[in-house]
């Protein structure tokens, strides 16, 4: 009997603790009922999410699989409880992800170009995209008679070689063509992704004249391009640019000096068309069309006006959406205010996460790519961060309506902006600089101008300028216009230029990003106080991104730029001659705002005409550095003795066998397999890679096309 009574606790124990445990987890379900939908799009983007960071098909297959098991395991612990049910559809609806982007991935697969080549053919103009700031126009064509080339591919052109070029026409033309580029360094910009599910198989440059079929340029250009090059007619540079963006969402004409100035700000959301500029369309729509209606007493008391105005506010959106080019985060915003207006009709709250849900499920089922990208991220989580603050009951008891002074319920209101304003840019920072290395620090004192400026001012103008330019009346509103476009310029200048304006980092590491993103999602969507555990997560995920360190040197794609970290934390750039492009690539993944010195003309740096060589870090970890920069050939023998006294050896070409430095040697062919590099020289060197091994998504293994240079089908030609 007592030795009963001594086993009884023991073999009774894990079974009542897995009891407390579910039946917790069970009170806890139970009283966010109404929250747990929030993570249908959640569980959808995961299994997405997943699809992209693992990187072969065995991975993904290993995964369905565990996902199956998670599904069984879930009607295992029974349908009846809500932790069963939350197991299996979580893992149903994660495993659909994972196949409906992997599907979604082999439906837009096209051929894409092997190597650079320069090549003539015929192509039709499917898309015209003038960039006038830069005094280019980018176009998307299709070839003609040409099975070695791409069926899609982009090129740049200049101003006067694509005069009065319009879709549809049949040109010819010479270009140099090279495959789309991947991202030059760790956490670049992958344009290879992007082109792959927009089907565009190369991208180039037009060489020389672009030749006409018979009866070019008599088709009239969209209605797009003539909106865009008449508000152009009417304001000048980039406050044209900007004009021209909020209507059509063409930012050809903004200087690159003031979109940076709007990136830095935390303007930058205002030029691309998304959810306010369609909320403002659908919401000015719907507030006309309902006075009017409301004048006629058989509308009104037939309780047809709502109606009514909810159909013109979504003809007037989806006007607007198609106008603007009907881009994924035009269209993402247009659901939105579709789905805004239904639950207004319905009789339902107009702004909750279940209807921010609802929008992020039909874009991921209709575009699921687009989880990867930045727009995605920063607009679906700016209005989750928007809605749930002002769902709180502390921001509600504060703004809700009391009887007090105008002046105090002027105030009140512009507290509420500003603190909306610094909730979003916590919620954004993550992404900013997981995707760009920098975020804006005054963007939520900037908005708090800009936001109402923009949407009570400047759109409202434009768009009355728009109206009675139809009668030749439009300069007064297009003078106001220009004025308050001029100060938002001025204001975003004054914000970028203010002492540190911008926080900037090197490259946030995938899993801390991941970390970050999964807690503030779960401080978000709950409701009840377990709802703080996700600041678990969040605060791991920024120490990782505050903990990780610069790289000591970066290496591009290609070899031939390589940034050599300095002890006062700036960094000097080998080929001092790079362009903008190449600097502002290794600044962002450097995490640094200041100019690049010359390596060469630093005091530590021994350089020749074929190489380049220096010390990287102080005391037991001092590493040596060879880096090439000529382009003459040199004997194996001759660099064996330099390259054995290095410890890294980098080259943009093929290096002889008998050049090897003690740790690591780089030059053309590994760069083949490997990508651009960060390296981290520290006492235990790593590496990071761009291109990871074994990565089998199909933009890394595609069907390739040769591209032979052969002459203009003068067949394709002639009408």
């Amino acid at each position: 009997m007592a030795t009963r009574q001594l086993q009884t606790p023991i073999t009774g124990r894990w079974p009542r603790v897995r009891r407390a445990l579910a039946d917790t987890v069970e009170t806890r379900l139970e009283a966010e009922r109404e929250r747990i939908g929030l993570w249908l799009p959640v569980t959808l983007g995961a299994g997405i999410a997943a699809w992209f960071i693992l990187p072969a098909a065995a991975h993904w297959v290993g995964l369905l699989f565990l996902l199956a098991g998670g599904l069984l395991g879930g009607l295992l612990i029974g349908w009846q409880s809500r932790f069963g049910r939350a197991v299996a559809i979580g893992c149903g609806v994660t495993a659909a992800g994972l196949l409906l982007i992997w599907g979604r991935a082999l439906w837009v697969a096209a051929p894409v170009l092997a190597a650079p080549v320069s090549a003539s053919f015929a192509a039709v103009v499917e898309r015209v995209e003038p960039l006038p700031a830069k005094a280019q126009v980018r176009i998307i064509a299709r070839p003609q008679a040409r099975a070695d080339l791409p069926p899609r591919i982009r090129l740049t052109l200049g101003s006067e070689q694509a005069a009065g070029l319009a879709g549809g026409e049949t040109i010819g033309v010479r270009a140099r063509l090279m495959p789309p580029p991947t991202a030059s360094l760790p956490g670049g910009y992958d344009f290879a992704q992007r082109a792959w599910f927009d089907r565009i198989g190369a991208v180039g440059t037009v060489l020389g004249d672009v030749s006409r079929a018979p009866g070019s340029g008599v088709a009239a250009p969209p209605l797009r391009a003539r909106l865009s090059a008449h508000i152009h007619g009417q304001i000048d540079g980039s406050a044209g640019g900007i004009a021209a963006a909020l209507v059509t969402g063409d930012r050809g004409a903004i200087s690159e000096a003031d979109e940076e100035a709007m990136r830095r700000s935390g303007l930058a959301h205002l030029l691309s068309i998304s959810g306010l500029h369609v909320t403002a369309v659908v919401g000015f729509a719907f507030l006309l069309t309902s006075r009017l209606f409301a004048l006629s007493r058989r509308i009104a008391l037939a309780g047809y006006v709502l109606p009514l105005a909810a159909a013109a506010g979504a003809l007037a959106g989806g006007a607007y959406t198609l106008l603007a080019g009907a881009e994924v985060p035009t269209l993402r915003s247009f659901i939105a205010a579709l789905l805004v207006l239904v639950a207004f009709l319905m009789g339902r709250e107009a702004l909750t996460l279940r209807l921010v849900a609802a929008g992020a499920l039909i874009v991921l089922l209709w575009r699921p790519e687009s989880l990867a990208g930045p727009s995605f991220q920063l607009s679906f989580a700016a209005i989750t961060a928007i809605i749930a603050l002002h769902e709180s009951r502390p921001m509600r008891a504060f703004l809700a309506r009391r009887d007090e002074a105008w002046v105090l319920r002027f105030g009140r209101a512009i507290a509420g902006l500003l603190v909306t304003g610094l909730v979003v840019e916590v919620a954004l920072a993550p992404i900013a600089l997981f995707h760009f290395h920098k975020a804006g620090l005054y963007g939520a004192l900037a908005n708090v101008v800009a936001i109402p400026l923009t949407t009570f001012v400047i759109m409202p103008m434009e768009a009355l300028a728009l109206l009675f330019d139809s009668v030749g009346l439009g300069a007064p509103f297009w003078w106001v216009a220009e004025q308050a476009l001029k100060a938002l310029i001025a204001l975003a200048h004054a914000v970028a230029n203010a002492p540190g304006a911008v926080a900037t980092l090197p490259v946030f590491p995938p899993w801390g990003f991941g970390l970050a993103i999964f807690g503030g999602l779960w401080l978000l969507l709950w409701q009840t106080r377990w709802r703080r555990w996700g600041a678990v997560p969040l605060v791991v995920g920024m120490a990782a991104l505050l903990a990780q360190p610069r790289p000591d040197i970066l290496v591009t794609g290609d070899g031939r730029h390589i940034a050599a970290a300095m002890p006062d934390g700036s960094y000097a750039l080998l080929r001092d001659r790079a362009g903008d492009y190449i600097r502002d690539t290794l600044s962002e993944a450097a995490g640094i705002d200041t100019p690049l010195a010359a390596l060469a003309d630093l005091d530590h740096v021994e350089c020749n005409r074929d190489f380049c060589r220096w010390s990287q870090r102080q005391g037991a970890d001092r590493r040596t550095i060879l880096a090439s920069r000529g382009r003459d050939k040199i004997e194996g023998s001759d660099m064996a003795a330099a390259c054995a006294a290095a410890d890294v050896v980098i080259s943009d070409r093929w290096l002889p066998r008998e050049c090897v430095g003690r740790w690591m040697t780089i030059d053309r062919d590994s760069l083949i397999q490997t990508g651009g590099l960060a390296l981290y020289l520290g006492e235990r060197p790593a590496a990071v890679t761009t291109l990871r091994v074994g990565d089998a998504h199909p933009w890394r293994r595609p069907q390739q096309l040769s591209g032979n240079d052969e002459a203009v089908p003068t067949s394709a030609l002639a009408r």
